[in-house]
């Protein structure tokens, strides 16, 4: 299989740094979504988060909306929240029956134990349950700054191990990374990954605008860097939290910097801010830099 062929936007080079951008949103997110959907490219992925306490017929309802918008759904797994077998299959069978969903991304999840017998995404992977739904191509998540409970190399012979089991069950492999603030850990991950030879289509972790103290809020709870010297690179000052932020600078050192280097990469926006804020952001980066909406 061609990964490109399995996963959208990925069949020619991006006219801008933006071009070919995924989404990430929850369920109550499907309205403001449907008010956003003229704007947006068609086939864009949109993920669907797996949230604690979230009635699943709430992500299968969104992943329908999303289908029938025009886009592209891609909803999470979240390893240790799925109490059973049965919630795992039933809810995979209904995504892809329902929405034509053909794409998944899988998580451990924040829970320190399993809620049902799933401890970690391999875990997942290794039922079969995602080939034999027809599922095409799966999305698995990147640390460049590290993950809490493992190591440098843990992380990276988890995700190699990963890429190859999902490559051996003849589905394609796509990684998302966490958001950061800081170019050049993203870009040197970038960099390392493709000196480890795994050249999957990576999708890079950018905040949508958002107040100050929101970005810093989310940045604690994912353990995402933010030093002084970080936001620094970023556009915002730690002596003053009073106002909201763009990722102007970010994605501005990814368009001047991104090269053969690093391989097929593209930008997954994180609207922390909301999705109108995300989109309309995008919108004027792109008008700003050459390229329609």
């Amino acid at each position: 299989m061609t990964p490109h062929l399995l996963h959208p936007n990925w069949d020619r080079a991006p006219a801008t740094v933006t071009e070919g951008f995924s989404l990430e949103i929850t369920a109550r997110d499907i309205d403001g979504l449907r008010a956003a959907a003229p704007g947006m490219p068609p086939s864009t992925p949109v993920a669907i988060t797996f949230l604690p306490g979230e009635d699943p017929a709430a992500r299968i309802a969104a992943a329908v909306a999303v289908r029938e918008l025009g886009f592209e759904p891609m909803p999470h797994f979240s390893a240790r929240r799925i109490v059973s077998e049965d919630a795992f299959e039933d809810y995979l069978h209904a995504v892809v029956s329902q929405a034509g969903v053909r794409r998944c991304f899988i998580v451990a999840g924040d829970p320190p134990e399993p809620q049902g017998p799933y401890a970690d995404t391999m875990a997942l992977i290794a039922t079969g349950a995602f080939e034999r739904a027809g599922i095409r191509a799966i999305g698995i998540g990147g640390h460049p700054e590290g993950h809490p409970v493992m190591s440098r190399q843990q992380c990276w012979d988890v995700l190699q191990a990963k890429v190859d089991e999902i490559e051996r069950r003849c589905m394609a492999a796509l990684i998302v990374t966490q958001f950061g603030f800081d170019p050049d850990a993203l870009l040197g991950w970038l960099v390392d990954l493709r000196a480890r030879g795994i050249d999957v289509p990576v999708r890079i972790g950018i905040p949508g605008p958002a107040g100050i103290k929101t970005l810093l809020r989310y940045a604690a709870r994912c353990g995402v860097g933010a030093s002084a010297s970080v936001m620094s690179k970023y556009g915002i000052s730690l002596t003053r939290l009073i106002g909201t932020a763009g990722p102007d600078r970010l994605v501005d050192a990814f368009a001047s910097r991104l090269d053969q280097r690093h391989g097929k990469t593209r930008l997954h926006f994180y609207p922390f801010g909301g999705l109108a804020q995300t989109l309309d952001w995008i919108a004027d980066y792109e008008k700003e830099h050459g390229a329609s909406a």
